[in-house]
């Protein structure tokens, strides 16, 4: 069982974004920029080209709107979408909202934001995917 499925049974505390039946998004803990979020099934699948078509599509119209959330809560240029999955044998999708290409490098050093911040941060995201 990967860490992104024990969060998504709730073994593990995260801070929620969005959710669907298929699809839970959370903040990343170590975040390129406030707002910094995850997109994952809630099904375990190393590989995001392992999903079906259909998974596939469903997954990346979800994170859409997630992004369009983060996008109404953290005004930016854009939410830049990248595909690693590397780090944790999951399939995940990183939403990062931007102001300039050099905002979705991985190699920067990431934000440290306590847990207030993590959870208003999420919790205004969440209040944007609702409405």
């Amino acid at each position: 069982m990967t860490i992104f499925s024990k969060i998504i049974a709730g073994e593990i505390p995260s801070y929620k974004c969005a959710e669907s039946d298929k699809f839970y998004a959370f903040l990343d803990i170590n975040p390129l920029a406030q707002g910094h979020t995850l997109v994952v099934p809630k099904h375990e699948v190393d590989y995001i080209f392992d999903l079906s078509d259909e998974e596939l599509a469903d997954m990346v119209v979800f994170a859409k709107k997630v992004a369009l959330a983060i996008q109404r809560a953290f005004p930016c240029r854009k939410v830049g979408m990248a595909v690693l999955g590397l780090e944790v044998n999951h399939a995940h999708i990183h939403l990062v909202p931007l102001q300039s290409e050099g905002d979705m490098d991985f190699r920067k050093p990431k934000l440290q934001l306590d847990a207030d911040t993590m959870k208003q941060t999420a919790d205004k995201i969440l209040a944007e995917f609702e409405r």
